[in-house]
C-alpha cells in the first residue's frame, strides 16, 4: 500500500503559512502521512481574485485582530513571535529556492529557516545577501543555488506553480489537498492530516 500523502500550499510571506510550515513535518510525521510541499505565490492569486492585498491589510480592523491571533497562535505552539514592521515581506527569491528545490530533503529546513527569520526576527529575507547567508547556514551552495533559482527556468517553474494554484481554486494560504478534497487554513492542518491518514487511496492532483 503507498504511504498516505498530501499536498501542502503555502506562501512564504503567509503568517498562517508560518503556523503550519514549522508545525507540519513532526505532525505529518507521527500520523505516517508524507507531505508533498507546494511553494507558490499568493499575490498573483489575490490580484486576479481583485483584491488589493491581503483581506487583513486592506481591512484595518481585520487587521488588528490578525496580529493579537498571530500572538495567540504562536503561544499555543511554542513558536517565536516578532510581528513584522513590514507585511506583506517580499519573499520572491526565496520562494524561487523553494521552488527550485521541490522534493530535495532540505526544502522543509529551507522554509522554516525563511519563516522564522520573518515571523520570529523581523528579519529580511529577499535580499541576495541575506539569502546566500541563510543558504550557508544550512550548509548549501548558496550562489549555485541563487543563480539556478534565478534562471529564467525556475522563474517559469514559479509561475507555473503559482497558475496550477489557481486551477486547483485555492484562494489563501495555506492550503492542504488530500486527493482532490481542500482543507484551508491553519486550524485545518490536522483535519488534513487525519483524512490523509484515514484516506482509502490517495492521489497526486498536482
Amino acid at each position: 500500500m503507498p504511504r498516505p500523502s498530501l499536498d501542502f500550499w503555502f506562501d512564504l510571506a503567509s503568517n498562517y503559512s508560518y503556523l503550519s510550515v514549522m508545525r507540519i513535518e513532526a505532525l505529518a510525521g507521527r500520523a505516517g502521512v508524507a507531505v508533498r510541499w507546494r511553494p507558490f505565490l499568493l499575490g498573483p492569486i489575490l490580484d486576479a481574485l481583485g483584491w488589493e492585498g491581503p483581506p487583513f491589510v486592506v481591512q484595518k480592523e481585520k487587521g488588528a485582530y490578525v496580529w493579537q491571533d498571530m500572538r495567540r497562535q504562536c503561544r499555543k505552539y511554542a513558536l517565536p513571535w516578532q510581528q513584522p514592521s513590514e507585511f506583506p515581506r517580499r519573499t520572491v527569491l526565496a520562494t524561487r529556492i523553494a521552488v527550485l528545490a521541490a522534493d530535495e530533503p532540505w526544502l522543509p529546513d529551507w522554509c522554516r529557516a525563511v519563516m522564522t527569520r520573518n515571523y520570529g526576527d523581523d528579519g529580511e529575507v529577499d535580499s541576495p545577501d541575506v539569502v546566500a547567508q541563510m543558504l550557508t547556514a544550512l550548509g548549501l551552495p548558496a550562489q549555485r543555488l541563487i543563480e539556478e533559482a534565478s534562471s529564467d527556468a525556475n522563474r517559469q517553474r514559479l509561475r507555473e506553480r503559482t497558475q496550477a494554484a489557481r486551477d486547483l481554486g485555492i484562494f489563501g494560504a495555506p492550503t492542504f489537498f488530500v486527493g482532490e478534497d481542500m482543507y484551508w487554513g491553519n486550524d485545518r492542518l490536522e483535519d488534513a492530516i487525519e483524512a490523509a491518514r484515514c484516506a482509502p487511496q490517495n492521489q497526486d492532483i498536482a
